[in-house]
């Protein structure tokens, strides 16, 4: 091989990195990625520690809404029956209804916590005591595992005070009585 092909392909080499370094400044300068503000999400707190009335955001989110018989005279049935279909997995809501992996919900308002019957509760649920009440669903609705220590129920809550008092007002009128609404 004479000097001259040496150079050739020399040449050719040369070329093809340029037109690819070339094509890598231009489609980073067409398409740049926005740099991140802060790295990764903040994950809620679900050590269920006492810190002020619980841990986590959902809670400090209850803490800012407006009293549940205030959010209860605006709550819409229908739209808590369609926010409550994310619950139908563990939950059955009808009077003939089963238990599942959570207890039945038909009558729960106002029922003793803890007393579904046939139904084997988690031990920090069977001893907190008391009825649910608008307040106590619309706590635990928020954030169940900061209103109950070691509870075996695996969802993570409804953040919007707005929605947990519609699916409130949808249990509501899962029952033989309705319960008298807040004062």
């Amino acid at each position: 091989m004479d000097a001259n092909e040496v150079n050739k392909v020399a040449g050719a080499v040369l070329g093809m990195l340029t037109l690819a370094m070339g094509i890598g400044f231009f489609s980073g300068a067409l398409v740049s990625p926005k740099p991140l503000v802060k790295a990764g999400y903040e994950l809620p707190d679900n050590t269920g520690g006492d810190h002020g009335g619980g841990a986590g955001a959902a809670p400090a989110a209850a803490e800012k809404a407006e009293p549940i018989a205030k959010r209860m005279a605006t709550a819409d049935v229908a739209k808590g029956e369609a926010s409550a279909k994310k619950c139908v997995s563990c939950h059955q809501f009808t009077k003939d209804g089963k238990n599942g992996t959570g207890p039945l919900l038909y009558g729960v308002l106002m029922r003793a916590k803890g007393a579904a019957p046939a139904f084997k509760y988690s031990a920090g649920l069977s001893g907190k005591g008391g009825n649910w009440d608008y307040a106590a669903l619309d706590e635990f609705l928020a954030n169940p595992k900061a209103y109950v220590a070691g509870t075996t129920m695996g969802f993570a809550g409804v953040a919007r005070a707005d929605e947990r008092a519609n699916i409130i007002a949808y249990l509501r009128t899962m029952a033989d009585t309705p319960a008298p609404m807040p004062q």
